[in-house]
């Protein structure tokens, strides 16, 4: 989920290259009632959202499903709130390091 709607069409097309069947959102209250899909394995969230913060999202989600894998994203903050932080800008060869290194993969 990125507020950004450029950002989200290229993060989009990483993750399918990727082999991930992407969903996305465009707030977090979006993102939690799509999280009711038992498909879903990982989030990625900006930090930086209207409505719901990414932290906060990444903290509820984790709440509804423990085993969710979870990646915050952001041009400006450093602290991701205890889970992963890839910084903007990244390539597809960082989101790809930071997927099967941190989160897991698709």
């Amino acid at each position: 989920m990125d507020d950004d709607e450029d950002v989200l069409d290229v993060m989009t097309s990483m993750l399918e290259d990727l082999g991930c069947e992407v969903l996305y959102a465009r707030s977090g209250t979006e993102a939690l009632h799509l999280l009711k899909n038992d498909r879903i394995d990982i989030i990625i969230t900006d930090i930086n959202m209207p409505d719901i913060d990414g932290v906060e999202l990444a903290r509820r989600a984790k709440q509804q499903k423990p085993d969710l894998g979870v990646l915050v994203v952001s041009g400006r903050e450093t602290a991701g709130g205890g889970f992963p932080v890839l910084r903007k800008p990244f390539t597809h060869a960082d989101l790809e390091h930071t997927m099967t290194g941190t989160i897991g993969s698709c």
